[in-house]
């Protein structure tokens, strides 16, 4: 994701996984199923995601519990659009794109597209 280092990643997927807000410590026993990262770590992950606006934050007790405040999917098309706000050459840049899609991803395409209102 566009924005975010490698243990930020790695904490937006355990959120966006996740059926309901977590605490730094439910995100920490997943993220440690691959690696072993300390409660400070993650903590001050979170706080930073919270500050940049990645995620939001609830208190309940005295413990805060996190979640994402877009979906994945939402949060890779602000990346694409990030993408392609960010070149001259827009035309180009979708051409070569579309060049890579596969069928399904293409169907899928045209799909969105018949569907998509056209602006005045």
């Amino acid at each position: 994701m566009l924005g975010l280092g490698e243990l930020e990643a790695s904490v937006m997927d355990v959120l966006w996984e996740a059926a309901e807000p977590l605490r730094v410590r439910q995100v920490l026993d997943e993220l440690n199923q691959q690696r072993h990262l300390a409660y400070t770590t993650v903590m001050t992950v979170l706080d930073n995601l919270h500050r940049k606006g990645w995620v939001v934050r609830e208190l309940e007790n005295r413990a805060y519990r996190y979640r994402a405040v877009t979906t994945r999917a939402e949060a890779t098309a602000q990346s694409l659009r990030e993408v392609l706000d960010s070149v001259d050459d827009r035309e180009s840049v979708l051409l070569h794109f579309v060049s890579t899609v596969t069928e399904e991803e293409s169907d899928v395409l045209r799909r969105a597209l018949r569907r998509k209102p056209k602006k005045r």
